[in-house]
C-alpha cells in the first residue's frame, strides 16, 4: 500500500450534522482525507466523528464566521447538511464562500433537496424513503412496512451518494479547474436505488403489492425463516442450481425443483421450507449450509456479527476505540485512515491556517 492514502490531498471541512453528513465525512476521512469537522460551541457530538478532528465555531459570531470562511478557503471540500437557505443565513453560503475559493467542491446534504415543494420541511429516513416507494416494499403482503433502522436513506442513499458525488466532482475539478455546488437529497439516492424495481415494472414483472415479488418476501426461497430454537437463517435460492442446492439440504421433495416458479405454488412451498428449517437451530443451518450453495446464512446481531469467521477473516470489524466496549467497521480492512492524536485539532489548524488559499494538504 501506498504510504499516501488515497485522498490524501483532499481537504475537507465538514459542518456537523446528524446521520448522512457525519457518515461521508467519516468515510472520507477513513479513505484518508485530512477532514476538519466544525460544530457549534458547547453542543453534543453527534455519531461517527471518532475518525476526524472537531473544532467549536460559533459561525454566528463575525469571529467565528471569519474564521470558518478562513478554513473555507483552504479546503477542497465543503460539507453541509442543514435545511435549505441556513448558510446563507449565517453568511457561509456557496455564493460566499467560493468568491474566494472557486475550485470548492460544495456539497449540499438534505433530505428534500435545496428545491421542491417538501425542501423547507423537516424528515427523517422514515419519511424520505416513504415518498420514493421504497418503504413501501420492506413489507410481507398485507402487513405493516418494517424500516430498516435509518440504513437505506441516512447512509445508503444519503452518505454514500454523498461521498459518490463529492469524488466526481473533485475528478472534474482535475479536468476544468473549477469546483462546484452539489445539492445531494436522500430523496433522489433512494430513488436512483429503485432502478431495477421501476424496471421490472416496466417490463410488468414487479408488481405494486407488497410481499408478492421475488425479491419482497413473495418469493418462499427468499425470505427468513425461524429455526428450533427461535432464531432465524436467511434464504435467498433464486437461481435454479442454488435452489436444488437448498432443495437437497433442507430435505425437500425433488419436484420442488421444477415447480418452483410458479406463484400459485408458493403458499405451499413456504409451508414446507418453514417445517424443514424447525427441525434444527439457527447454527445448525448455518453449520450445515457452510459449504454449500443452498444461500441460506445466520441472521446475526450486531455483537454475533463480529465473531463471524468471515468477518473475522476480512477484518471488517475493529474494535471500537476511545475505551468502548464493541466494534467499529472498517473499509474491508484497509487501513487508509489518518490517525489523529491528541492535540490533532491544534495540529489541523496550525496546518490549515500556515498554507495558502487553494493550495490543498502540505506534502
Amino acid at each position: 500500500m501506498s504510504a499516501v492514502p488515497p485522498l490524501g490531498d483532499v481537504r475537507v471541512l465538514e459542518f456537523l450534522g446528524l446521520g448522512p453528513g457525519p457518515f461521508a465525512g467519516m468515510l472520507l476521512a477513513d479513505l484518508g482525507a485530512d477532514v476538519l469537522a466544525v460544530t457549534r460551541p458547547r453542543t453534543a457530538r453527534p455519531a461517527l466523528v471518532e475518525n476526524r478532528p472537531v473544532v467549536e465555531l460559533d459561525v454566528k459570531s463575525t469571529e467565528g464566521r471569519q474564521e470558518a470562511l478562513r478554513l473555507a478557503e483552504r479546503c477542497d471540500v465543503l460539507i453541509e447538511g442543514f435545511r435549505p437557505g441556513v448558510m446563507e443565513r449565517l453568511g457561509l453560503g456557496p455564493e460566499e464562500v467560493r468568491k474566494a475559493n472557486p475550485r470548492l467542491v460544495y456539497a449540499r446534504m438534505t433530505g428534500w433537496g435545496q428545491h421542491g415543494p417538501l425542501a423547507p420541511t423537516a424528515g427523517h429516513d422514515i419519511n424520505y424513503i416513504a415518498i420514493t416507494g421504497a418503504l413501501h416494499h420492506a413489507a410481507r403482503r398485507g402487513e405493516v412496512p418494517v424500516p430498516t433502522a435509518n440504513l437505506l436513506g441516512d447512509f445508503g442513499a444519503g452518505g454514500m451518494y454523498l461521498v459518490m458525488s463529492v469524488l466526481a466532482a473533485l475528478h472534474e475539478r482535475d479536468r476544468t479547474g473549477a469546483g462546484q455546488v452539489l445539492d445531494v437529497a436522500i430523496v433522489d439516492g433512494t430513488t436512483y436505488l429503485t432502478t431495477m424495481l421501476h424496471e421490472y415494472r416496466s417490463r410488468g414483472t414487479w408488481s405494486d403489492v407488497a410481499g408478492t415479488n421475488r425479491l419482497d418476501t413473495g418469493a418462499p426461497y427468499y425470505d427468513v425463516y425461524p429455526c428450533a430454537d427461535g432464531g432465524h437463517v436467511a434464504i435467498g435460492a433464486l437461481e435454479a442450481p442454488f435452489f436444488a442446492a437448498l432443495v437437497e439440504l433442507l430435505d425437500l421433495d425433488p419436484t420442488w425443483t421444477d415447480t418452483r416458479e410458479d406463484p400459485r405454488n408458493w403458499p405451499e412451498l413456504r409451508r414446507e421450507i418453514a417445517r424443514a428449517v424447525r427441525r434444527r437451530t439457527r447454527d445448525e443451518w448455518a453449520a450445515a449450509a457452510e459449504k454449500t450453495d443452498a444461500c441460506l446464512s445466520p441472521v446475526l446481531n450486531l455483537a454475533e456479527a463480529a465473531g463471524h469467521p468471515h468477518l473475522r477473516a476480512r477484518h471488517a470489524l475493529v474494535p471500537a476505540s476511545g475505551g468502548r466496549t464493541g466494534w467499529r467497521p472498517t473499509l474491508g480492512g484497509r487501513r487508509f485512515a489518518r490517525v489523529p492524536s491528541a492535540s490533532s485539532v491544534e495540529d489541523t489548524l496550525a496546518r490549515w491556517r500556515a498554507d495558502e488559499p487553494g493550495s490543498g494538504p502540505a506534502p
